[in-house]
């Protein structure tokens, strides 16, 4: 399976100031506050030109790297592929299939997928959407034709026939519990026949909107589908601007020169001061995107699970969240979200109890020096500031029970290449999106995915992990898995090769004149087909 995370724009640090315990931190976040309340005030002579009245301005991060949905795999790229595309099946507020292209599906063996696709879907050439496409855009990621990460997605499809337009065989060479997630929307999406290298110049698909035009570090350019298949859109353009820069993103939307901003390019201080605005709005939902600690269990102290349990025991994950997020998300206790229909919230939880982590190190022989340090302890962190805040905090909170925690601060890139070839103690990133299919399990507590495989940078092993992940991945049948899943949360919640440390919400900022603006959990684009501009 392949999951949406190893970049910095998907997976990466979570955007964390320090606690309330942080004295001296807090006085420079106020400070900075009140900057930014100023900033808004200030009246730009250069203000950007307003939207039109049929136009939706939404303002994103950063350029998407390619809009080939065989080959991008950034999430500004999936998010805009979904509006231009259609994939085979469509994921639920629960993340559960429900058909979109192909209307329905049987599974008459586990290596057997039949789907039989919807009629009267055509491309926004007007070509037709048959089996010949969706046949042509599997062969060609499988193949080697394109260089795309996705490769290895399907590498157990073994064969794909189509006996008739309306009609896909996928043939497997052995079970896959995976595959409907992996031709579903964000991770699939279906090309033309013939589409070759160059098709990421200017995309065509079938989905609710059409692409207009590029301009890369700039802004990309949709249109309405009018002769959409399903549910026609309510706008008859998008234009999504690039703003890197996170001040910037506020003033445009005061201004009123952007209509949206999506969930989680503007900080908790931003949105609160956002909201005594009366020509904006602020939704909020809860969202999936998970902050976690990483431990690398190779180390001789942290390969200790009454180490882990005794840390996971003395963060205060409450405090952070509450005074810094004004509550803008929920501690988790599991990699998947809480709307997941695998999600077991029945697990081991760690609350705030800084006594009881002293009383676990002391019967554990971890013993104080004379100097009141049990052990030192190292965190790699990125240059981010709230990365670094994050780890302030973390060494403040450790010290009461004995653990010196180092802080090493490195420019993203080599960070994360730490990261990757597992040359840490501690780290802290985020899921997003990649934890939406249970597959997340095998890719990052297997035995088999170590660096430079996969995402177990830990190099937590366990035989009894391997084998429900393995079963896991070999059944079809949802509740079985469901079943198997629960097990598999109970023992990473007990041997802690994580701390999970909260879901944050996906909160989304607009202007007045945007209306029915519906947010997801997943944080997609998908409510640009609903909303609609006031007159």
């Amino acid at each position: 399976m392949f999951n949406r995370l190893d970049y910095k724009g998907h997976e990466g640090s979570p955007r964390l100031l320090p606690s309330k315990t942080d004295h001296l931190l807090v006085p420079w976040c106020r400070l900075w506050l009140k900057l930014f309340c100023l900033l808004l005030c200030v009246n730009l002579l250069s203000c950007s030109k307003r939207p039109d009245a049929n136009t939706v301005v939404m303002i994103i991060e950063s350029s998407p790297t390619n809009l080939d949905p065989r080959v991008g795999t950034d999430a500004q790229s999936e998010r805009i592929d979904e509006l231009i595309f259609d994939p085979l099946v469509h994921r639920d507020e629960h993340f559960n299939m429900v058909p979109w292209v192909a209307e329905k599906w049987e599974i008459p063996d586990p290596r057997t997928y039949v789907f039989h696709l919807r009629p009267g879907i055509h491309f926004h050439d007007g070509r037709p959407l048959t089996s010949r496409d969706v046949k042509w855009t599997l062969d060609s990621i499988r193949d080697g034709s394109l260089t795309t990460l996705k490769t290895t997605t399907y590498e157990l499809i073994e064969r794909i026939d189509v006996p008739d337009d309306a009609t896909v065989i996928i043939h497997l060479s052995e079970p896959d519990g995976t595959l409907l997630y992996n031709v579903s929307d964000g991770a699939f999406g279906i090309v033309p026949y013939g589409s070759g290298k160059p098709f990421n110049r200017h995309p065509i698909g079938s989905g609710p909107f059409v692409f207009v035009s590029q301009d890369p570090d700039s802004e990309v350019e949709l249109r309405r589908n009018d002769d959409y298949w399903g549910q026609r859109a309510q706008v008859e353009r998008v234009r999504l601007t690039i703003v890197p820069d996170a001040t910037t993103r506020a003033l445009e939307l005061r201004k009123g020169s952007a209509d949206i901003s999506p969930g989680g390019s503007l900080s908790a201080d931003m949105i609160g001061t956002l909201r005594h605005y009366r020509n904006l709005q602020i939704e909020q939902k809860p969202g999936t995107v998970l902050a976690y600690l990483a431990f690398n269990l190779r180390d001789p102290i942290l390969g200790d699970v009454r180490v882990r349990q005794a840390l996971a025991y003395a963060i205060d994950r409450g405090a952070v969240l509450h005074y810094l997020f004004g509550d803008e998300g929920r501690l988790a206790d599991s990699v998947l979200p809480p709307q997941h229909w695998a999600y077991n919230g029945d697990v081991a939880h760690y609350p705030y109890d800084p006594a009881k982590a002293n009383q676990m190190l002391d019967a554990a022989g971890y013993a104080r020096g004379v100097d009141g340090v049990r052990f030192h302890l190292t965190m790699k962190t990125s240059t981010e500031e709230t990365t670094r805040l994050l780890a302030a905090v973390m060494q403040q909170q450790l010290r009461q029970i004995g653990i010196s925690l180092d802080i090493r601060s490195f420019e993203f890139a080599t960070f994360y290449a730490d990261v990757m070839k597992g040359a840490f103690q501690i780290y802290s990133l985020r899921w997003v999106s990649g934890n939406e299919d249970p597959d997340i399990f095998y890719y990052a507590f297997h035995s088999s995915s170590f660096p430079p495989k996969h995402a177990n940078r830990g190099y937590y092993a366990n035989p009894e992990m391997d084998r429900l992940i393995d079963a896991g991945r070999s059944t079809v049948d949802q509740e079985k898995r469901k079943q198997i899943y629960a097990q598999i949360q109970r023992i990473l919640a007990r041997d802690l090769p994580y701390i999970d440390l909260w879901y944050f919400d996906n909160v989304v900022a607009h202007s007045a004149r945007v209306r029915d603006l519906h947010v997801n959990p997943a944080g997609n684009y998908d409510f640009l087909t609903s909303v609609h501009l006031a007159q």
